[in-house]
């Protein structure tokens, strides 16, 4: 898949994404607007599909990157953010160190410099929780860190140090 991003002066940015038979143009206005355009090859016109206001292209985002509700069974999901940050998924598996610990007597941050962001547990979401918040089997933590650090927690879910 290629994205290939270009300034509009005045107007704002334009993302086009090669989706296989198609291109995928968005073009995201000064203003915060979001306009959605279908290609159906580089030489025909553009498609008009939708227009989007800034807080609702945000929303639609973040459920198309997972952040509530990860379709898929995987011990790890991730995205990639600005300046090479990823943002994970882990689920505690049973037996593991961190189950019954809270996140400071893990020091999961000093031990392995991830931050845990938010928790996902039974259907709800523990939002930004805090050094007492305590971790369980089947918590899914959501974690912020670079790619080394992510290894490094998964190391620790795991049981190594």
């Amino acid at each position: 898949m290629t994205i290939e991003e270009s300034d509009l002066p005045g107007v704002g940015k334009k993302h086009v994404v090669d989706i296989g038979d198609e291109e995928l143009i968005i073009v995201t206005h000064n203003t915060g607007k979001r306009e959605v355009f279908r290609r159906g090859d580089p030489d025909a016109d553009s498609e008009k599909l939708y227009e989007l206001s800034d807080d609702l292209a945000r929303t639609v985002g973040t459920i198309l990157e997972g952040a509530y509700f990860q379709p898929i069974e995987a011990e790890k999901q991730e995205t990639t953010l600005p300046g090479g940050l990823l943002l994970e998924w882990y689920e505690i598996p049973p037996g593991s160190p961190l189950a019954g610990e809270t996140i400071e007597t893990t020091d999961i941050g000093g031990q392995t410099g991830v931050t845990v962001v938010a928790i996902e547990r039974g259907g709800d979401t523990v939002e930004s929780p805090g050094p007492d918040t305590t971790l369980q089997e089947g918590d899914t933590l959501v974690v912020i860190g670079t790619d080394e650090q992510c290894d490094a927690f998964e190391e620790l879910l795991a049981g190594g140090t």
